[in-house]
């Protein structure tokens, strides 16, 4: 959010290019190379077995190669089968000086390691003359991964691995930056350096994540770099290739062979989404800008009255007093007046969200600084001095999450918070972690020597001049980080942490660490109760702890379209509870463009609105077209609610996206490779929403099947082409799958009020008259809860109700059933014996109601 001073967004959003934007030019030497380095890679010796691999020595073949820094010349290969489709190869220098994440920061599975000849994946290695050792990763007899004719490049400052790509290659997925959906096999750099910048196209900003997936012949495999550093993973020349500042090339393979196989197999080693509370499927809605707590009760107010449902209430930093951490604005947010707030939200089942930031005021009077001073818990500079930056409070200083006492104080901090009010999520921001100068700017100046409120950089402080021969300030290498220098709007890269180590190495993992302590806390301070935490800043991993949202978009019909592939990519990055900012945060929005992004937002998994300061107001209920689009689209939303919770189960248990391009259903189609204008949920709802300004149809492109309109039940038989859709403005397209079962419920004004409404099910018959479906259902709550899986199969108009596995108590009777290209029903007869029932024809399609179905046993039901 708001990272960045007003000046320097309104000039943005003007179209101006701020000078910051572009200096990186001066310091940049690197580009995709058309020809191929002259270096000697290494020579492989002492090849041994292990149990579960092999291990060997690698040495330096000929003179250093002395690129960018100093050739390691001994170093180790270390390959280990860790499943039957997971592949670990890891070379890193023979004396282990070269930083590697400890597993205390991103812990790993190490699978149980199998036989190399039961395994799905081979590991050859070979020996190329002009360049040296080099292997290749094989599925069967298809090689996925081939660096044989390129030179490994191994210094202390950076590490090069290429591998060769097929012609036009289909690759998805490295960042986080915004981009579309299918990564330009010729023209690609993604580089992986935290920023909170705003979401400029192409350009890295709040993550870093180094999983990709790459669809060949009709199968997906995955490969993933564990390492912390800044880097490059630049596409060209028929190539992929890693440029990585330091660290080690520890990489892990995944086989797939779908690209839901690739992804179980991906979260499986960094971890499983975490188990979300059922109401954050619900609506939210935050602003920037809201003058005062009373402001946000008539918001609150006002979605009641539009008849619009609003789960959750969102308060930026506005809340704080003075944007200070842990406290509340005396007179226009007064805790009282929040506590009041936090009552009337929970007594209408409705939840209340803060924002926190990691970035606390340097002042001795202000106790969370005195408390973490005297714990020693903030980040050093060389000379042992606390590390200054400058964010929204002023003059601050940053937790240190490796030192010894920074969990117990944050721990502390929180509870102190949460025991005045106990909001029922954490939103966490600017935790990349981000600065408003370069350089430790408040050294020398004491502790309550803050900055005019609120502080705008203007005139902005001179950048500070920078020691070229600084290695960790100036790489040799320069990745393209989108700004002058690395140290740039973060934490210097020279700081230390308390165990020695410089930002340099474990820049990426700040706003993922933040997201550990934050979780810690939560689930020690509500035992047993699912937390729920909106971190902007994430890496692998990050999934098990956090949600996230995309950060600070614009209000254009581009940003509109981008965020599709984005929610697509964080699918990738096992972190599907994910959204943008809907109707865009910087910028005016339109009527219309709000409209259509209702009506997209409503089917994100994290569905929220959220606009900056300065610009007008866009809670959706402020247009009557918007009013509109909305009711209509949430209405769809809360109806599927049990079937984006059974999705989201799905992700909890092997990782699938919630999410999801159609390209990881029909990856036979070639037509859908770079399909990013069209959303899937789950495996059986299409949405196919307006991008354009002015459209009132919109070309859907519907693989071969059949495909029924949500609304009026009408069939398209897809034959993996486009059709043309009626799209007027206040209508969103949506359509289910043939072949799949969705169980749904009324949609209420509240997830809390939906859960309570009888289930239905809609049957999506395909052309053999046949549906299959599920549902999960849990408390919504809790960790340790008991659970049901129910199991839907038709054919031949016969309906079996399955128990696969738990022992919850579901309430609420199947009560409707929607019968999608199926007529002519009149009788309904459950375990051998008729029920009374009630029957509508519709479209070709019969709706049958009055219905009272224990879906907690096993049932037969037969249609005549």
């Amino acid at each position: 959010m708001r990272k960045l001073l007003c000046l320097y967004i309104i000039a943005l959003w003007a179209g101006a290019q701020p000078a910051i934007a572009t200096r990186q030019v001066v310091l940049s030497t690197t580009v995709p190379r058309t020809q191929p380095v002259t270096c000697p890679g290494y020579i492989a010796s002492n090849v041994s077995q292990t149990g579960d691999g092999f291990v060997a020595e690698l040495t330096l073949a000929g003179p250093p190669c002395a690129l960018y820094g100093m050739d390691i010349k001994r170093l180790k290969l270390d390959v280990r089968f860790d499943t039957k489709d997971r592949l670990h190869v890891h070379i890193k220098d023979a004396d282990g000086q070269q930083f590697q994440i400890p597993d205390n920061v991103v812990s790993l599975d190490s699978g149980h390691g199998v036989r190399n000849a039961s395994s799905n994946l081979r590991f050859d290695h070979l020996h190329d003359d002009l360049s040296g050792f080099g292997f290749r990763v094989l599925r069967g007899d298809q090689v996925i991964f081939d660096t044989v004719g390129h030179p490994l490049i191994f210094e202390d400052q950076y590490i090069e691995v290429t591998s060769n790509l097929p012609a036009d290659a289909n690759i998805y997925g490295m960042g986080e930056s915004p981009d579309f959906l299918r990564r330009n096999p010729a023209n690609t750099i993604k580089t992986l350096w935290n920023r909170g910048s705003p979401d400029l196209f192409q350009q890295n900003v709040y993550g870093s994540h180094s999983i990709y997936m790459e669809l060949r012949d009709s199968q997906f495999h995955g490969a993933y770099l564990h390492n912390s550093h800044g880097m490059d993973i630049v596409l060209a020349n028929g190539t992929i290739q890693y440029r990585v500042l330091g660290g080690t090339a520890d990489f892990y393979f995944f086989g797939g062979p779908s690209a839901l196989d690739v992804i179980d197999q991906y979260t499986e080693l960094v971890g499983r989404p975490s188990r979300i509370p059922y109401w954050a499927l619900g609506f939210h809605n935050c602003r920037y800008g809201y003058k005062s707590v009373y402001e946000v009760n008539d918001v609150i107010a006002n979605y009641s009255k539009a008849n619009i449902p609003l789960e959750v209430a969102w308060t930026d930093i506005d809340y704080m007093d003075r944007t200070r951490d842990f406290t509340f604005d005396p007179v226009n947010f007064p805790l009282a007046e929040m506590q009041k707030q936090l009552a009337y939200l929970h007594g209408r089942g409705q939840k209340m969200v803060l924002i926190t930031d990691p970035a606390i005021l340097y002042n001795s009077s202000y106790e969370v600084y005195a408390r973490g001073h005297e714990q020693d818990v903030f980040i050093k500079n060389p000379d042992g001095s606390e590390f200054i930056g400058q964010v929204w409070p002023g003059y601050t200083v940053f937790p240190d999450w490796f030192a010894l006492n920074t969990s117990s104080w944050w721990s502390g901090e929180l509870k102190r918070y949460f025991d005045q009010l106990p909001i029922d999520g954490m939103w966490i921001d600017m935790n990349e972690a981000a600065s408003f100068c370069t350089g430790s700017c408040g050294t020398g100046k004491p502790a309550g020597s803050t900055p005019p409120y609120p502080w705008t950089l203007d005139p902005q402080p001179p950048h500070r001049i920078l020691d070229v021969n600084n290695t960790f300030l100036v790489p040799p290498y320069a990745i393209h980080n989108q700004e002058v220098e690395l140290s740039d709007l973060t934490i210097e890269t020279t700081a230390k942490h308390a165990n020695g180590v410089s930002e340099y190495h474990v820049h990426n993992l700040y706003g993922h660490m933040e997201s550990k302590a934050t979780h810690d806390f939560l689930v020690n301070y509500r035992p047993n109760k699912r937390p729920f935490i909106l971190s902007r800043s994430t890496f692998a991993g990050s999934g098990a702890l956090v949600s996230h949202w995309t950060g600070d978009n614009s209000a254009t019909w581009k940003d509109l379209h981008i965020s599709i592939a984005s929610a697509f990519d964080f699918g990738i990055f096992g972190i599907p509870m994910v959204g943008a900012d809907i109707c865009g945060f910087f910028g005016n929005t339109t009527e219309e463009l709000c409209a259509r992004w209702i009506e997209l937002g409503a089917f994100y998994p994290f569905s929220r609105v959220h606009s900056a300061l300065a610009y007008a107001p866009q809670e959706i209920y402020r247009w009557k077209t918007v009013a509109e689009a909305g009711r209509r689209a949430l209405s769809v939303r809360y109806a599927l609610l049990p079937y984006f919770y059974t999705s989201y189960q799905r992700s909890v248990e092997n990782g699938w996206p919630v999410a999801r391009p159609l390209l990881f259903e029909f990856s036979r189609v070639p037509a859908v490779v770079d399909n990013d204008r069209q959303l899937l949920v789950g495996d059986s709802i299409l949405v196919s929403p307006v991008l354009v300004e002015g459209a009132t149809s919109v070309s859907a492109f519907f693989p071969a099947g059949l495909w029924y309109d949500w609304y009026d039940y009408s069939v398209i038989k897809g034959t993996n082409n486009n059709v043309s859709l009626s799209a007027p403005l206040e209508h969103v397209n949506v359509h289910v799958r043939g072949g799949k079962i969705v169980p749904t419920q009324e949609p209420a004004m509240t997830t809390t009020d939906s859960r309570k409404n009888d289930f239905n099910l809609i049957i999506a018959s395909d052309e053999h008259g046949a549906a299959m479906g599920e549902l999960y259902v849990d408390d919504g709550e809790t960790f340790d809860t008991a659970a049901r899986w129910v199991q839907f199969s038709y054919a031949d108009k016969s309906l079996s109700i399955g128990q696969r596995s738990g022992q919850f108590k579901i309430s609420q009777p199947l009560s409707k059933l929607v019968l999608l290209g199926v007529a002519g029903v009149s009788n309904v007869v459950v375990n051998g014996s008729s029920v009374h029932a009630n029957f509508k024809a519709a479209n070709g399609s019969t709706v049958i109601t009055g219905l009272n179905i224990d879906l907690n046993v096993k049932s037969v039901i037969t249609l005549k």
